[in-house]
Parts: structure tokens; sequence; C-alpha cells
């Protein structure tokens, strides 16, 4: 009689600093992931939380939760050496969370995600179906504070322009890009690329990662995570600035000129037009108030068609927020410039990294 069929094992590993709001319902979510709910097909789970540095009660917690029996058997608490010089922190969390790994698949996810029960199962049977070296999903951004909704909607349409999902989706094409909230790896083809390690010192690890993999001839995919994955990046104003400071240059590929047109696209779309028509509606005579009327409109109609590409429906406080989120998109992509260019360091999670521009 043939013997059953082992399920894959997923090695899960979360790099974790000062994540002590987020990583007990992170972990929770992962636990209820080794099911399937959709196929019938089961994937065994084992969750690998690599904390590095944290000051706070992460780690407590992940104890504490690896102590509770009997879901608490899959969770790992490994403690990261003191950095080196040269690696980034997070980057050498997850190298160090893999050397203590067991899986077949890999599964980068942040401490902020939550992941919806029993989706894992499916996506492994995706990557398998497909021969897909590694899979990769954005995850549905939560938005709550006026900030958050005046920022992230319009910042991912942008991000959506630079790296479409069917270039990146076809091997001929040599665009590459991941989001570092959900990576799926498989363990093979991770070690062929070179792992975290052969990314040590890169800011923006996850684009990076993918970069090599497809290079190195394996197939890659990424795409949208409604429904699989959902993440509320950052919970209060410092955070995001300091975080889109980190990011968006290397997003933009280093290239200085497409930070400014950006920039001063997006108060060409939104902030001139409306700050405009409030003039007009409170200065200008009648013609003009109709002219101002118009340009409201179409700034409106702008947001809520970039909330609509994000699956979402636009709030009256979202289009509250046009007029100070197209201002400070502007700033954060000037300011993000300014720190590589004049390479005045990026500040991350209470750490200091030079900032230049990644290769």
């Amino acid at each position: 009689m043939d013997q059953p069929e082992k399920p894959p094992l997923v090695s899960v590993i979360v790099p974790a600093r000062n994540e002590e709001q987020n990583i007990a319902d992170c972990l929770h979510s992962l636990l209820e992931q080794g099911s399937g709910i959709e196929i019938a097909v089961e994937t065994a789970v084992e969750i690998i939380v690599a904390d590095y540095g944290s000051e706070d009660k992460t780690a407590a917690i992940v104890a504490q939760i690896a102590a509770d029996k009997p879901h608490g058997k899959h969770v790992k608490l490994v403690s990261v050496p003191p950095l080196p010089q040269g690696w980034v922190g997070k980057n050498h969390a997850l190298h160090a969370g893999v050397r203590h790994s067991r899986g077949e698949w890999l599964l980068f996810t942040d401490a902020d995600t939550l992941h919806v029960a029993g989706k894992l199962p499916a996506v492994i049977e995706r990557a398998q179906r497909e021969d897909l070296s590694l899979l990769s999903f954005s995850p549905r951004q939560e938005v709550r504070t006026w900030w958050e909704r005046a920022v992230i909607p319009a910042l991912y349409e942008q991000l959506a322009k630079l790296y479409p999902y069917e270039r990146v989706n076809d091997p001929a094409d040599s665009a590459a890009a991941a989001n570092g909230q959900y990576i799926l790896f498989r363990r093979e083809a991770y070690f062929v690329m070179g792992g975290h390690e052969a990314v040590r010192d890169a800011v923006l690890e996850d684009v990076e990662l993918a970069r090599r993999t497809k290079q190195a001839g394996f197939r890659i995919w990424f795409g949208p995570g409604e429904g699989i994955v959902s993440t509320r990046m950052y919970r209060c104003f410092g955070e995001m600035w300091e975080g889109w400071t980190k990011n968006l240059f290397l997003l933009y590929h280093g290239d200085s000129r497409a930070v400014w047109r950006t920039a001063a696209a997006l108060l060409g779309r939104y902030l001139l037009p409306s700050a405009a028509g409030v003039m007009f509606l409170l200065f200008g005579s009648t013609p003009l108030q109709g002219l101002g009327l118009a340009m409201l409109f179409f700034a409106g109609w702008q947001h809520v068609a970039c909330w609509r590409k994000l699956g979402k429906e636009a709030p009256v406080a979202a289009m509250l927020c046009l007029l100070p989120g197209a201002l400070l998109i502007s700033l954060l992509l000037l300011n993000s410039e300014r720190r590589y260019r004049r390479q005045k360091g990026i500040r991350w999670k209470g750490r200091r990294y030079r900032s230049r521009q990644q290769v």
C-alpha cells in the first residue's frame, strides 16, 4: 500500500524588534495556517521568531505563546546574535532564523502582519503547481489615522506604476519586485541565490532578493494579497516618516530626477488644483467660482480613482486628507532623496545605517 505523502513543511520566519503591540496577534494568525480550508491539502508549519535586540516585552510574549499547549510547540524563539558590521538588522535576523529552520519552503513575514486562517496551504499548492521559486504578496493596507489615509493609498498607487505586476511576473522581463511583508521562498532557490547573506547590507532587501532570484533563472510571482494577508505598517507618524524616508529613494532606483518629477506631478495633480479651486470659490467672480468647483471635483475624482485601484471605497475622511497627503508624500520623496544623496544616514528601529544607493 502506498504511504500517504507527507505534507510540505513551511518554516515561517518572523523578524521582531520591539514588537510587543503586534507579535501576539501575528503569531496567533500564523498558528491557524496549517490546515487547508479550500483544498484537501495539509501543510505542516513551524514558526521561528528571530528577536533582534528587543527592549520591550516582545521576547516574553513569544516565550509565553511557545509555552502554551498544544499549538505553542510550533513556535520557536531565537535570540539573534549582536549585529555584525556590514549587516542591516532585519537581514541579519532573517539569516539567523533560517539557520534554525527545517522547512522545504521558507515564508518571511513581518511582525505587524495578520494572516487569514488556512490560506497558506493554497499558496503552497499554487507555488508548486506553477513551479514558482519565489511568491510574494503585497498585503492589504490597514489605514486608521488621517496621515495613514493621506499617504498610504497614493503612495501604493505610485509603486504600482514603478513595479507593474504583469512585468514582474513575466519571465522575459527584467523587472523584479517583492514585498518583504510576505515572501515565500523555495528553500533550494533561496540558498542558490545566496539568501539574506547575499543582500546583507541592502535596506530594500525584498526587491533585491527578487531581482537576484529572477536573474538566477528562477520563476517569481508578485501580486496583491487581499484575502491572504493584511498589515498596518505604522502606528505613529514618526515611524511612517522614518520608514518611507528609508525606502522611497531606493524604490525609485536612486533616480533623483524621477523623485522630483513624481513630487511635482503629485503637487500639480492634487494640491495645486485644490488650492486654486478653494481660492476661486472664496474670492473669485461667479465664472471663477464655477471653475473652482470643477477643479475641486477633478482633484476629488483623482483621489477616488486612487482608492478604487486599491480595492477600496474612498471615505469622506480620505477626501479631507487629499491636500495634506499630496504635500506629505512630496516631502517624503524629497527628504528620502536628500538623505541618500547627501549620505546623511538612515534611521530605523533605533539603529542608524549609512545611506548608500543599492546597485
